[in-house]
């Protein structure tokens, strides 16, 4: 299977999960390559159009994981307006991540997350997966965990 990592990160984290999940889906025997998502310019939280120094076609794919950072208790801007922009994710299985500091259930991980399931299904892809990887003490297990659940999802 031909699988895709679309990943906006700012700090490296969000990247770092995306690894992991490369590297197990190729140790199942899929091609998976990561490609980044990077917008024009500086992106701050309410920023409206957004436009992209790269923006990964995702046409090759029949599976794509979308890896983003909480901002401000929503998904990031870029990755919002990457999602928004892409014309179908028709036919395509579909697993979302995010990664945030901040520890507490109120802190924009599962804000997120819904907002990256809608946009994905409202472009006709089927979310197979979801996950929140909160980067404090136990964030290694929690990627573990992220990545054996993706594994069987998308395998």
């Amino acid at each position: 299977m031909e699988i895709g990592i679309i990943v906006y990160s700012q700090t490296e984290h969000t990247y770092l999960v995306a690894e992991k999940l490369q590297e197990k889906l190729i140790e199942l025997g899929n091609r998976v390559k990561i490609e980044n998502v990077i917008p024009e310019g500086e992106v701050h939280p309410g920023k409206k159009d957004i436009t992209f120094e790269i923006r990964p076609n995702i046409d090759a794919y029949d599976a794509l994981i979308f890896g983003s950072p909480v901002h401000a208790f929503n998904l990031a801007p870029a990755m919002k307006a990457y999602l928004e922009q892409i014309p179908s994710l028709q036919d395509k299985k579909v697993a979302c991540y995010v990664t945030k500091g901040l520890p507490f259930h109120r802190t924009g991980g599962n804000q997120a997350i819904s907002q990256m399931k809608k946009l994905c299904q409202s472009k006709g892809g089927t979310v197979m997966g979801t996950g929140i990887i909160v980067w404090r003490g136990s964030r290694s297990k929690e990627i573990n965990e992220l990545v054996k659940q993706f594994s069987l999802l998308l395998s």
